[in-house]
Formats: structure tokens, sequence, C-alpha cells
């Protein structure tokens, strides 16, 4: 039997900005490049775990930030993760070269109060943390360029991926950006974002709570969309492996090292974005629509 392709495009410069009610309206052609996955599943699945809003750790980071309060006035997931991206944006301050060695959204914060500023995987992490405590599972999504393995820096990017109940769906939200992309007003994960801007679609928009502007975050973004790789057991207090995911496109290398001198333990490798992209089977307290209580 033969197999069933899905063909993406990876985008070049990016034309005109329309701004509408923090939506801004992107146009980027192609530069023919062609991104290919497998439109199937993986024949082996995958467990991806997170810890229910009732654990302790969680608990303990939902009350002392009072997130139950922040999102009150917000009817919907997508209200919810806007409100929590800014709340994530507005306490971090960013810079790249500024590396923090505890990957704690508690001491995160605490540094961040104390003027510390930290680099995107913190940005991720906190709003990971914070989405969890409020019972939408998130995970960290890393974002690495074709060329990840041979430039000596600036070779990706991290933020966050959450699972939206209510629209039944992974969303791609930047918090150190203030970033959630849509297409027609539709929240997308990285790989949609991926493909609209391939297609050139004048849908192509973001949500945005302080004026970030669309056009030159997907130019700066676009060299970063060509793997994808995720943590799988995303579990507070719980020691574990750490295993990750990476979605490889079609004939491209696995890459094993990270600016050259890093190496990238525990990965596993899918070319199925719907493998990369199931739904959370481990998060059995989901309720469409509300946060937890």
């Amino acid at each position: 039997m033969g197999k069933t392709f899905t063909v993406l495009a990876v985008v070049g410069a990016l034309g005109s900005v329309q701004q509408v009610q923090a939506q801004s309206t992107e146009t980027a052609p192609s530069t023919g490049k062609q991104v290919v996955y497998l439109t199937a599943t993986d024949p082996v699945s995958y467990l991806f775990q997170y810890s229910p809003p009732t654990t302790d750790y969680l608990t303990r980071f939902r009350e002392m930030y009072g997130l139950e309060a922040l999102v009150a006035q917000q009817t919907t997931d997508l209200g919810r993760a806007k409100a929590l991206c800014q709340w994530v944006h507005n306490r971090l301050e960013h810079d790249g070269h500024q590396p923090f060695k505890s990957t704690d959204a508690f001491a995160i914060l605490h540094a961040a109060m104390l003027g510390q500023p930290v680099q995107c995987v913190e940005y991720g992490r906190v709003l990971a943390t914070a989405f969890n405590a409020l019972g939408m599972p998130a995970r960290p999504l890393y974002l690495k360029s074709a060329k990840v393995q041979t430039k000596a820096s600036a070779a990706g990017h991290a933020l966050t991926e959450v699972w939206l109940p209510d629209l039944g769906k992974w969303v791609m939200v930047d918090s150190q950006a203030d970033i959630i992309p849509t297409l027609n007003n539709l929240p997308l994960n990285a790989i949609e974002l991926q493909q609209a801007l391939s297609l050139n679609d004048n849908g192509l928009g973001i949500i945005t709570s302080s004026g970030a502007k669309g056009k030159p975050y997907f130019r700066w973004l676009q060299e970063y969309l060509y793997y994808f790789d995720t943590v799988m057991d995303n579990r507070y207090n719980v020691k574990s492996a750490r295993t990750g995911l990476m979605l490889v496109p079609m004939g491209a290398h696995k890459p094993v090292i990270f600016q050259r001198v890093s190496s990238i333990h525990n990965m596993r490798y899918t070319h199925s974005p719907a493998t990369f992209y199931a739904s959370p089977t481990d998060a059995s307290w989901i309720v469409k629509g509300t946060a937890a209580k």
C-alpha cells in the first residue's frame, strides 16, 4: 500500500499588515521549498502524561498567583489562554544570553521579581505551569531550524502549546512575544502556522494584548518552523527520564546535536503530525470551558 503525504512549504519574505481589534492580518509569499510529512499516525503510540490541577504543586502555583481570579472574566478557553499569555509576558523580561539553571516555575518567577532576565525557555515553562494549574493540559514546544546541528547559536526558539478543551485542539502560545497565531480567527498550533505561511494565506493573523505585530514576528519565526519537539512526561514533582518526541520532515536528518556542541538525549522521532498532535488521553479531569476549582 502506498503512503500518503501532506506537502507544506517554508515561507519567505512577508507582505503588508492590517491591524483589527488586536488581530493582525499578514500576507507571505512562498519560497517554494517543500516540507513533507506523513499524514497517517505512527503504528506505535506515545504516552503523553500531565498532572491534574489538584496536584499539590499546581494547587500551590494556582493559589499563590491568583490564577482563577485572573481568568474569572473569560468565557472561553482561548480567552483564558490570551489572559495567561499576557500575564507571563508582563512578569518576565527576556535576555537570550542569560541562561537560567532551574526549571521550576516558582524559581523563575522569583528571580524575575528580583530583576533577573530569562530566555524563551523560561517563558514556555512558566506558561505551561499556569495552564496545567488551571486544568488545561500544556507542554513546552521547542522549534528548531533546519540547520540546528550546524549553527553555533540562534538555532531554535521555545514556547508553549496548550490543549483548548472547548475547541478540541492544540494551540501555540508564545508568551515572550505575547502572540497566539490565528487563521480566519481560529487559533493555530505550530505546524498549522507553518502551513498557513507556506500557502500565503490572507486569513493569517495574531491575537495579542500588548500591541505586538505579526509581520516581524512571522518573519523572525519562520526559520524555526522546521523541527518541532516536546516532552512526553509533563507531570510535576515526578522523576522521569523526560523523553521527548520530535516531529521531523520526511527525508530530513534526525538531529542529535543542538548548536554544534549540545547532545540531544532521550529523543524519539516521528514524521506524523497526527501522532505529534494527538489529543491528550491521560487527562480525565478536563471539562470543556472550565478552569480548575
